[in-house]
C-alpha cells in the first residue's frame, strides 16, 4: 500500500453513498408496467478506493454508475458523492469527477493533446498551463510522439490512453469506469488495466469499475462487488494488495457460483 493509499485509507472518508436506493422505470397504468433496475441499495464507497462492480447483463449496474454521475436520480433513498446531490448539483461535480467510457468518445477533429485539453478547457484553465498537463499525461501513457496524431491515426488502444489522459488530466478525485478495455484485444486490455490500476493508486483517486467480466474485476478490483438483478449485493469483499492464484481462483469460484444462480 502506498503512503497516499495509506493515508486515505486512515481517513475513512466516505466519497459516494447510498442509502436504501431504489430506482423504477415506467409507470403503472401505462401499459407497459414498472421496471425495477435498482432495489433498496445501501452501499458505501470510501475516498481511495478502487471498486470493480460486476454483475449480469442488466442486473443494475449502469443504472447505479448514472446515478453516480449525476445522470439519472433515484426513485426513492438518497445517492450523495462527496456529501452532495449528484443529480440536483449536476454543475458542482464539474471537475470532481471524470468518466472513462467503453468507446473512448474522441472529438475526430480534434488532435491527441487537443482531445486530452478539452476537460480543461471546461475548467478555464490557461492555454500554456492545459497544454504542460495534457503533454505530461500523454507521455505518462506512452504517447509522446502522437500528440498532434488524430484519433483515425491511432490504434484502439492509443485512442483509449487518450482517453485516460483526458479523464486524469482534470485531476478529478473520482473515476467513474463504464467497460473502458472491453472492446480492446486481451494482451492490450491486460496492459492497461494494469498502468490504469497503478495510476489510480499513484494519484489517490476513488474509481468505481463497471465490467461483466470476471477476470477483469480480479486484476482491476481491490475491492469487488457483485450485483444481483435488481442491483442487489450479493458479494462486497475487499482482495489484499497482491492476491496469491489460491486466493484469485477462490474468489473466481464464488463469483461464478453467484452468477450461475
Amino acid at each position: 500500500m502506498s503512503v497516499m493509499e495509506a493515508a486515505l485509507a486512515q481517513s475513512g472518508v466516505v466519497e459516494i453513498h447510498f442509502d436504501k436506493v431504489s430506482k423504477t422505470f415506467g409507470r403503472e397504468g401505462e401499459g407497459k408496467g414498472v421496471f425495477r433496475a435498482v432495489d433498496d441499495l445501501t452501499l458505501d464507497i470510501h475516498a481511495g478506493e478502487m471498486v470493480a462492480v460486476l454483475g449480469r447483463t442488466g442486473c443494475g449496474k449502469s443504472t447505479m454508475f448514472n446515478m453516480i454521475a449525476g445522470l439519472q436520480e433515484p426513485s426513492t433513498g438518497r445517492v450523495e458523492v462527496k456529501g452532495r446531490n449528484p443529480f440536483a448539483e449536476f454543475d458542482w461535480f464539474r471537475g470532481k469527477m471524470a468518466i472513462v467510457f467503453q468507446n473512448d468518445r474522441l472529438l475526430p477533429w480534434r488532435t491527441a493533446i487537443q482531445n486530452v485539453e478539452l476537460g480543461l478547457e471546461m475548467l478555464d484553465r490557461p492555454p500554456e498551463e492545459r497544454r504542460e498537463i495534457a503533454q505530461g499525461w500523454l507521455s505518462k501513457l506512452g504517447l509522446a510522439g502522437h500528440e498532434n496524431d488524430y484519433p483515425h491515426a491511432l490504434s484502439g488502444g492509443m485512442r483509449q490512453r487518450v482517453s485516460i489522459a483526458r479523464a486524469f488530466a482534470t485531476d478529478a478525485g473520482i473515476l467513474l469506469c463504464d467497460e473502458p478495455f472491453s472492446a480492446l484485444d486481451e494482451m492490450t486490455g491486460n496492459r492497461l488495466r494494469a498502468e490504469f490500476s497503478e495510476l489510480v493508486r499513484e494519484n489517490g483517486k476513488t474509481a468505481v469499475f463497471i465490467t461483466h467480466s470476471i477476470h477483469e474485476a480480479l486484476q482491476i478490483g481491490r475491492r469487488i462487488i457483485v450485483l444481483r438483478r435488481p442491483a442487489k449485493i450479493a458479494l462486497d469483499e475487499r482482495m489484499p494488495l497482491n492476491p496469491s492464484r489460491d486466493e484469485q481462483d477462490a474468489m473466481r469460484a464464488r463469483i461464478q457460483d453467484i452468477l450461475s444462480e
